[in-house]
């Protein structure tokens, strides 16, 4: 009897020993045969044998089999709640804490390792209020926070929720600071890219007697990179070689170097330091492809690509994930389809942050159609999937389909996070979805687990001002929980300028300018509010305080894929071997659209301190109509080429977008341009934004003209001569809605005085000028008869009617 329940011992501990080899060496394969042949011997009710499975499909990634052994389990312990929790870690980290909920309310009291895994789901979620709970909870239990390996897990979790402040206050409470501790809160720092604060702390350690491992060492050479310290960097190099590290061994040491050296812009020197590598690993190589990559090399990155698949090594998935991001963002659609393709032949693309990433080249290069298709056919698919989606919906300007799939991803019983709820809000918000963007904001706010961020609010401005509810939209930035970044008070001074709300936009522009004076789009944006107004003094004071003050504007580009190849362009650059006759296309094209479409360019989004014809010369050379010109030209004779793919790091002017959509109608051809905010589909005349600006334009111009209508009737005929060319030099209103003939300039051929009002003077009569005014609903047509001397015809553009005034 004895003897036989040895041997049953003796083969429990077999299978045990069996199935921790197969978790080590992630072979499923076997563990699940081990785990048909436990069932068939009935150790299944074994305590340690259970464990033992749910921890090998834990680290195996079937987390599904794990819940299966789990859910059967006759008696579970600590180590049957760890376990699955740790499982849960890399792709349900709320699941993770969901079980820790389940297990404090039954019999098994969790340990430092659960409360460790718990802390590090906490980390992953970004969810300090959960960690903070998880914190209390701890201290709670038996005082588990003097553990080392709970205090690391403590400061590791407040750094990666980007609360450093609670993450110092732990480290400071640590009782005695070991190399994982220094090691947790530098990386904390350099993950919130404050570098000075973590070259600090790694003078401060080793002057407490800690000698930095491979850890330290990787992560200030990652801090270097951030802050492009090449300096520092070089010198950590010089002291990792003196101390005998066997650098090329070292796989993320080695990988933190090359980052460091191709963030810097030191190529040569990277691609040196690589070739001096023997045993290269994946990280190596992905060091150098993304570098490349990331500093505009794409057929350097490619080859190094090609290189790395002719080796022995397997492209892991981060890598390939990254690069199909890199190529996503810069819409390089050919070069990412080329990885597409090579993910389906290696193991890596079946993992489903590749997929991800994916459906996102998909949708930042046009293609949404194929990105849902791609989509659908994953076979699976997480809240990040989700989000990708919501996120391309939102660019195009599809707020329902966007509304349809998130309730879709909550059927699947896929809780949002931030980003999720970011993405819906953006997508309601382009839409012009009101009511579902105000239910979606109200659930985010009255959410316990996610708290609502600056950028969710932005976006509830976003979408006030684009309604015109201007007093909402501040009421709304002056109540937030926290302080409004510049991204908010941004995005209503656009607003203002839309609907022409001068006085808020100078309310707005003078907190911006007291915020950040030193950015140059804060004074883009103020000069364009002045602009639209017709007060061009005031926006030449703003270009003066520019210059003054050295700033510079990031510079509009543009870019078109032909024939495989990519082509840059800027505002007005000649550099292209192409740029005559892509002007003579462009020429030709504005000839046709005058013609076909009665299309006139509109010169208000030109220089306005330039002569009307040079205006027009000034638009034609915007950077998109280059690339769509260059497009157009090179494939005039493909009668197949009915899409036309164009990409700009800033926002489509409204001449441009006048422009395409003319196009579109002319030539029959499908015209999709992504711009820094959305995707503008332009088929057959009509763009899939909706002409939302334009929109907001004609209705303030309408109620404009019908004002100016109802004013002109109660107006004196005294009234009429002092406003046009009386004494008193002051505009009729506030608002500046008539202007003021003072005195014309003839010498720069201008009016002086006049305000909110634009001057066109004709080259073929000197002698004559319009004037119109910032809503461009009535022209005054002025000919000057002699020096000093006016007549005036005024037309009101609403009815036609044309009368003088003497």
């Amino acid at each position: 009897m004895n003897q036989s329940l040895s041997l049953l011992r003796r083969e429990q501990l077999r299978i045990s020993k069996f199935l921790r080899d197969c978790s080590k060496n992630l072979n499923l394969k076997q563990g699940m045969q081990v785990h048909a042949a436990v069932v068939k011997m009935g150790f299944w009710s074994d305590l340690i044998i259970s464990n033992d499975l749910v921890d090998m499909y834990c680290k195996c990634k079937r987390v599904d089999k794990a819940y299966d052994v789990f859910d059967k389990m006759l008696e579970r312990n600590v180590v049957s709640w760890t376990a699955l929790i740790c499982g849960c870690l890399h792709n349900d980290a709320e699941g993770a804490l969901s079980l820790l909920c389940e297990m404090s309310s039954s019999d098994v009291r969790p340990n430092e390792y659960t409360f460790s895994a718990s802390f590090k789901a906490c980390g992953l979620l970004g969810m300090p209020e959960k960690g903070m709970q998880v914190h209390g909870l701890c201290v709670k239990e038996a005082g588990y926070q003097w553990f080392s390996v709970v205090g690391n897990s403590i400061v590791d979790m407040y750094a990666k929720c980007r609360r450093i402040g609670d993450a110092i206050q732990a480290f400071d409470e640590l009782g005695m600071k070991n190399l994982i501790a220094w090691n947790t809160i530098i990386a904390g720092y350099t993950s919130l890219s404050d570098s000075k604060s973590s070259i600090a702390l790694f003078k401060d350690m080793q002057k407490n007697g800690i000698v930095p491992d491979e850890f330290t060492f990787t992560s200030i050479l990652k801090a270097c990179s951030i802050s492009g310290d090449i300096s520092w960097g070089t010198q950590i190099h010089a002291a990792l070689i003196a101390r005998g590290f066997p650098v090329s061994d070292l796989t993320a040491l080695i990988g933190a170097l090359l980052d460091l050296y191709v963030r810097c812009g030191y190529l040569v020197e990277a691609h040196k330091l690589f070739d001096y590598i023997e045993d290269r690993s994946v990280i190596s190589w992905a060091s150098l492809v993304l570098g490349y990559a990331q500093e505009g090399y794409f057929m350097e990155a490619l080859d190094v690509l090609r290189q790395l698949s002719e080796s022995n090594i397997q492209v892991d998935s981060y890598t390939l994930s990254a690069l199909i991001s890199v190529f996503a963002d810069f819409a390089f659609l050919e070069q990412g389809k080329q990885l597409h393709a090579y993910s389906i032949k290696v193991p890596s693309g079946l993992e489903l942050e590749v997929g991800n990433s994916i459906a996102d080249l998909y949708h930042k290069s046009g293609l949404m159609e194929e990105a849902e298709r791609f989509f659908s056919e994953m076979p699976l698919k997480n809240r990040v999937s989700y989000t990708v989606m919501i996120t391309g919906y939102g660019k195009y300007g599809l707020g329902k389909e966007a509304v349809i799939l998130f309730n879709q991803m909550l059927s699947e019983k896929i809780k949002p996070d931030r980003i999720t709820y970011l993405a819906i809000l953006s997508a309601c918000s382009h839409s012009g979805l009101v009511k579902e963007c105000e239910e979606y904001f109200s659930e985010l706010c009255n959410d316990r687990w996610i708290k609502a961020e600056v950028e969710h609010y932005s976006c509830m401005v976003d979408l006030l001002g684009r309604a015109g509810r201007l007093t909402e939209a501040k009421k709304l930035i002056e109540s937030m929980p926290m302080k409004p970044n510049i991204g908010v008070w941004q995005t209503l001074l656009s607003a203002c300028k839309v609907h022409g709300d001068l006085e808020l936009g100078k309310e707005v522009g003078k907190v911006i300018l007291e915020l950040d004076g030193d950015n140059p789009v804060n004074y883009v944006l103020m000069s364009n509010l002045y602009a639209n107004a017709g007060y061009w003094k005031e926006c030449q004071q703003l270009r003066e305080a520019v210059r003054k003050k050295g700033l510079r504007k990031e510079a509009g580009q543009s870019w078109v894929e032909v024939e495989k190849e990519v082509h840059f362009f800027y505002g007005g650059d000649d550099r292209h071997p192409l740029t005559v006759k892509i002007h003579e296309k462009l020429k030709e094209m504005e000839r046709r659209l005058k013609e076909e479409w009665g299309y006139s360019q509109e010169v208000r989004f030109a220089m306005h301190d330039v002569e009307e014809e040079s205006k027009e010369e000034n638009l034609r050379v915007h950077s998109e109509k280059l690339a769509i010109g260059l497009a157009l030209l090179c494939h005039e004779r493909d009668e197949n080429c009915k899409v036309i793919r164009v990409f700009k790091n800033l926002r489509v002017c409204g001449d441009c977008h006048d422009f395409i959509k003319g196009l579109s109608k002319v030539l029959d051809k499908v015209f999709i341009v992504r711009d820094a905010n959305r995707f503008h589909k332009f088929q057959d005349g009509v763009c899939s934004c909706g002409d939302y600006w334009r929109r907001i334009e004609q209705e303030r111009e309408e109620r404009r003209g019908d004002d100016m209508v109802g004013r002109r009737g109660k107006r004196s005929e005294v009234e009429e001569e002092e406003e046009f060319g009386g004494k008193s030099g002051r505009p009729y209103d506030q608002e500046g809605r008539v202007g003021v003939l003072v005195r014309f300039n003839e010498r720069s051929r201008l009016f002086e005085g006049i305000e909110n009002y634009r001057v066109m003077i004709f080259e073929s009569n000197p002698q004559a000028f319009v004037v119109r005014n910032r809503w461009d609903a009535d022209v005054l047509f002025f000919v000057a008869q002699g020096k000093g001397t006016v007549s005036l015809v005024y037309t009101d553009t609403l009815t036609g009617e044309s009368f003088n005034i003497e």
